[in-house]
């Protein structure tokens, strides 16, 4: 996703140099999500019913993990992509699913949703890692750490957000914000367990869910997993509340 915007980016720059423009074209990065899980289902479902349940992915942690560094993605090129839709929000590769007759609830992808939709406004801000790095394919030097960072309007809060790529091994975080004010960490929300396939249910709704760790020993980020810190501004001892 990240070579894609930039790439897109890049060809609308050429052309404003090109024909000699001021004008800069942002970018809507529209029905974006992750599917696949439904293909072969939906070739069971017997043809000409009322409203049958098609496309109806159901979303692992895995998934969970992949969704929140699509949407540190989107947070780092916020410069360029300004509205970036999620296809559908229920059922239909949805982050929230029903069924007929009243149950609803919470797929693994809408927790990463949820906390970087009410924490991730206001300021984007670059954030650089040193960490361990892996080959995928025909890429090489994928770092295993993927973050972004949120200063609030207010500035009283910066929000960090971070998968840990790695399928084995944990990583211990140590943050140092430059020239960015005196910060200090109060909250950490992680998505994570020892099953990648693990799912929720209208059975088990709570099977894959948030859990907030402990920082007093520092942070540490589980493999594979999707996690949020929250830094709250110090305030000094003469400074009015």
């Amino acid at each position: 996703m990240d070579k894609f915007i930039k790439q897109v980016a890049a060809i609308c720059d050429e052309v404003k140099l090109e024909k000699k423009s001021d004008k800069t074209v942002n970018l809507s990065f529209d029905e974006w999500n992750i599917w696949f899980h439904s293909s072969e289902q939906d070739q069971k479902i017997p043809k000409w019913q009322v409203a049958p349940p098609l496309l109806e992915d159901v979303y692992n942690l895995e998934d969970a993990v992949v969704l929140g560094s699509l949407l540190i993605t989107l947070l780092n090129n916020s410069d360029r992509v300004k509205i970036a839709c999620l296809a559908q929000l229920v059922n239909v590769i949805a982050p929230i699913m029903t069924e007929t007759g009243g149950r609803v609830w919470a797929q693994t992808i809408y927790y990463p949703f949820l906390y970087t939709s009410r924490h991730g406004r206001g300021t984007a801000v670059r954030t650089f890692c040193q960490c361990g790095s892996y080959d995928a394919g025909n890429r090489r030097n994928i770092p295993f750490i993927d973050s972004a960072a949120v200063l609030s309007e207010d500035e009283n809060e910066l929000a960090v957000f971070a998968v840990n790529r790695s399928l084995d091994s944990e990583c211990a975080l140590s943050l140092h914000l430059l020239g960015g004010g005196n910060y200090c960490p109060c909250q950490h929300i992680a998505l994570e367990g020892s099953d990648l396939k693990a799912v929720n249910t209208a059975d088990e709704p709570e099977k894959v869910i948030p859990v907030v760790k402990d920082i007093t020993g520092g942070i540490t980020l589980a493999p594979h997993s999707w996690n949020m810190i929250i830094l709250k501004k110090r305030r000094m001892q003469n400074e009015k509340v």
